[in-house]
């Protein structure tokens, strides 16, 4: 075999290519990567506390997991530890006998629920103050039964309301002087007599379906809840329910009757619902996903 030969200015080049290589390079050199990065950071969570009066105990405060909750306790004579969520944060009733090592435990107990709740919460709370408020004038749209109607104001010796449900027109007499805070009550006073006459027929239409009578029915203006029953056979039904869709009406009437036969939240209570809604799955996530998106018309 015969070698290739290299001349000498062969060898020349290539030694200044193998030097040049070994030549620090004038650009800054990139930071070193870390081998394994940290894991993201757990999503901020806007959670609501109660507010607190002039004369109003301080809050009470608790760590669960990665989020501080304050919270409102409140002593009674109650046998066990009740929670109650709404727009306002959590607040907590106790017995008197029961110490605070206790209720931090019962509260650490349902951690996973208290973060939801009042995620959601928190999370209602900026879509509302992000929301344009509702003017009330004329030609404003107001929520009913899923859809919108149109608010009419025409001047009037006396006061009067009127709905139209062919044109979804809701026409209020103005009197002279009538101030702004008196027509939300107007308003108002409207939308709960029309609860009253829808709710007490849907309740009349599924009570025999599920083959149970209830006692009495009346309005509730709760924050947080869209029903109750009691083991009395008293019920009593959010009187905004009016503003959403009838179908997700059907659904609270139809769980509160439920309860007339089991006064749980068991499967044989769900198999109750389901005898006469069955896609109560469905509605529940409706009603809350609108929930969500509602605006506040009158604030309590």
């Amino acid at each position: 075999m015969t070698a290739s030969k290299i001349d000498g200015d062969q060898l020349e080049l290539f030694a200044q290519e193998f030097f040049a290589a070994l030549k620090p390079s004038d650009r800054p050199t990139p930071p070193a990567q870390p081998l394994f990065k940290a894991p993201p950071a757990p999503p901020r969570l806007i959670l609501p506390s109660p507010p607190v009066g002039p004369n109003d105990p301080p809050l009470k405060r608790i760590v669960l997991g990665h989020h501080t909750v304050d919270y409102a306790l409140r002593h009674s004579s109650r046998r066990s530890i009740g929670f109650m969520i709404d727009d306002d944060g959590l607040r907590v009733t106790a017995p008197r006998r029961v110490t605070q090592v206790d209720i931090d435990n019962a509260i650490r107990a349902k951690q996973r629920w208290i973060l939801t709740k009042l995620a959601e919460r928190g999370e209602r709370r900026v879509q509302r103050q992000q929301r344009q408020p509702i003017e009330w004038k004329e030609g404003a749209r107001l929520p009913y039964l899923g859809g919108e109607i149109t608010l009419r104001l025409e001047e009037a010796a006396r006061s009067h309301c009127q709905y139209d449900p062919a044109e979804r027109e809701l026409w209020i007499g103005v009197v002279p002087g009538l101030s702004e805070w008196q027509l939300k009550e107007r308003i108002k006073l409207w939308f709960q007599a029309e609860a009253k006459r829808l709710f007490a027929e849907r309740l009349d239409h599924y009570a025999p379906r599920l083959g149970v009578n209830y006692s009495a029915f009346m309005l509730s203006s709760a924050g947080s809840r869209w029903g109750s029953c009691t083991v009395q056979g008293n019920i009593r039904l959010n009187w905004r329910l009016i503003h959403y869709p009838l179908p997700l009406v059907d659904y609270v009437v139809a769980h509160e009757l439920a309860h007339l036969r089991e006064m749980n939240h068991s499967p044989a209570f769900w198999a109750a619902v389901g005898e006469v809604y069955p896609d109560y799955d469905g509605a529940r996530l409706a009603l809350r996903r609108q929930s969500h998106e509602m605006p506040v018309l009158f604030e309590e």
